[in-house]
């Protein structure tokens, strides 16, 4: 266990340095903070945003009952973050093997002692914690426009609708680095990644089209759906099931996918 935890922890940094010392990490999250950043502004104090909506209905006299603004606010507002991290996310996986590749170094972890399942985890926890750094920011912000709010508002459902969003984008992630261990191309794993992404992220809207239980299993499927749970401060299960379901295959299919380069150099 030990070992495995050392392993593990090794690529883990590896995978994390690569990250903090990358140029294109660094832009990919300051246009993530500029676009979060405008979205929660405009959402918020834009003539048109929900805080002069609420005061001008409230002079007229036409709104039929109170409105929880920090609520409403922050379901719009991690569904366009949700929305934003869709493209965000590929660009963050294309490289986790694809690199390797390039590099000429994935032969030397195809063939090395550490087991497939450590090196893609490893690689997979640097990829979120990097997410997650990203993330932070905007997540304060939040905490300093909610803690004005009157009444407080519930710190537990600030912190599941976040909790949704971390593991939307580690399902993201490890389907995004399943397809980066396919190519050496970053673009390819890319713009293959969004692809499938957004084929789960709307697949609820075809399975609306299709009667029985063809289209009820494939609702299950969706992304947003659950998503969408944990953004208005709902845990499901289900969709922790999911998201983490998404998260398992996408280490089990990165796995098999090097323990393949592997026979094939044996």
């Amino acid at each position: 266990m030990k070992i495995f935890l050392n392993n593990l922890l090794a690529i883990y940094r590896r995978e994390l340095q690569s990250y903090f010392s990358s140029p294109f990490a660094y832009v990919i999250a300051v246009v993530f903070w500029l676009i979060g950043g405008l979205f929660l502004v405009t959402i918020l104090l834009s003539p048109n945003g929900l805080i002069a909506q609420v005061a001008a209905a409230d002079q007229l006299g036409v709104s039929p009952q109170p409105v929880d603004v920090p609520y409403e606010f922050l379901k719009i507002y991690l569904n366009l973050l949700g929305s934003l991290s869709m493209f965000i996310l590929p660009m963050l996986s294309m490289g986790l093997y694809a690199e390797e590749r390039k590099q000429g170094t994935l032969e030397l972890l195809a063939t090395s002692p550490l087991t497939n399942w450590v090196v893609a985890l490893g690689k997979l926890l640097g990829v979120v914690t990097f997410y997650s750094a990203m993330l932070l920011p905007l997540l304060i912000v939040e905490l300093v426009a909610f803690w004005s709010s009157e009444p407080t508002f519930p710190a537990a459902i600030l912190l599941l609708g976040h909790f949704g969003l971390l593991l939307l984008a580690a399902s993201v992630l490890a389907l995004g680095m399943f397809i980066s261990s396919l190519s050496d191309s970053t673009v390819l794993a890319a713009v293959m990644t969004f692809g499938v992404v957004l084929v789960l992220w709307v697949v609820d809207a075809i399975a609306t089209s299709l009667p029985g239980p063809i289209g009820e299993a494939l609702s299950h499927l969706s992304m947003l759906t659950h998503y969408t749970d944990f953004t208005q401060g709902i845990f499901d299960t289900s969709g922790l099931i999911l998201f983490i379901s998404y998260i398992l295959l996408g280490l089990f299919l990165t796995a098999q996918s090097i323990d393949t380069l592997r026979f094939q150099r044996s």
